[in-house]
């Protein structure tokens, strides 16, 4: 049961042009959006106790989906590989080690906090292959890459957050070559009244009252309606197919309270 918050991840905020540099990462200079700036401004204070909450709540189950997200993706050693929304960076440093020094990973995320988390992770544990990494401050609904530029993309614990996600799908289904796949993992929205009961009253009763601990108590609130507010499997499925997506399949994990959508282009 306590699976449940394994990871809150990033939002985008509006486009806009790249810019500037700051501490081990690239950045895009973003416009406002009201909804997107809050959001900008959720992550950037659950940053710092991120990682910790993370273990914690999920008993370190979050690691083994996004083992499983990872692999899904088909990412090989050699490839050029996205990973957005990346927050402080866990799938990223999985996708370094499949690609290997021949290969490169973007890891794109709105928040420069969580980049700094991620940046700074890179230098504490720090592998040969890490140096393939490249932290990079940007929009999901605006990625500053060419058409048919990545083998593979992850998204972990993002999507869901994302205002405009016809848009952020349309925009994964340009930057993927032909035949390479997107793998994205976030919570489930069940369609079982069973699982829909035990997300919420795990959130009310456990992932609420520990992060009130750090004071956080209203960014972890709204970890309940970004659930219900998001798409169920067959509505993920749909939706990378009218973004031109060829093959799309969602797969529950974690006993139903995890799901990972696997789309080919």
């Amino acid at each position: 049961m306590a699976a449940l918050a394994a990871a809150i991840s990033a939002a985008p905020a509006a486009p806009g042009p790249a810019a500037r540099r700051r501490r081990g990462f690239a950045a895009v200079r973003c416009g406002s959006s009201s909804v997107a700036d809050e959001r900008q401004a959720l992550f950037s204070r659950i940053a710092p106790v991120y990682d910790h909450l993370n273990d914690v709540l999920s008993l370190g189950q979050h690691r083994t989906w996004k083992r499983i997200c990872v692999s899904w993706s088909r990412a090989k050693r050699g490839d050029r590989v996205l990973d957005l929304c990346c927050g402080s960076g866990d799938l990223a440093f999985l996708l370094s080690q499949k690609v290997g020094l021949d290969g490169q990973v973007m890891a794109v995320d709105f928040s420069s906090q969580q980049l700094q988390t991620a940046a700074s992770r890179q230098d504490q544990h720090w592998k040969p292959c890490y140096k393939n990494i490249k932290w990079i401050e940007g929009d999901a609904l605006d990625l500053p890459f060419a058409d048919c530029y990545f083998d593979a993309v992850t998204v972990g614990y993002g999507l869901r957050n994302v205002v405009d996600k016809p848009k952020a799908m349309r925009e994964l289904f340009r930057v993927l070559k032909p035949g390479s796949r997107a793998s994205i993992l976030d919570f489930n929205k069940s369609s079982s009244l069973f699982t829909t009961s035990l997300q919420s009253w795990m959130i009310d009763n456990v992932v609420v009252p520990l992060a009130s601990g750090y004071g956080l108590t209203e960014e972890y609130k709204y970890l309940k309606s970004s659930i219900l507010q998001y798409l169920t499997g067959k509505e993920l499925e749909e939706l990378a197919r009218e973004a031109g997506f060829s093959a799309a399949k969602h797969y529950e994990l974690g006993g139903g309270l995890m799901g990972d959508l696997v789309a080919t282009r």
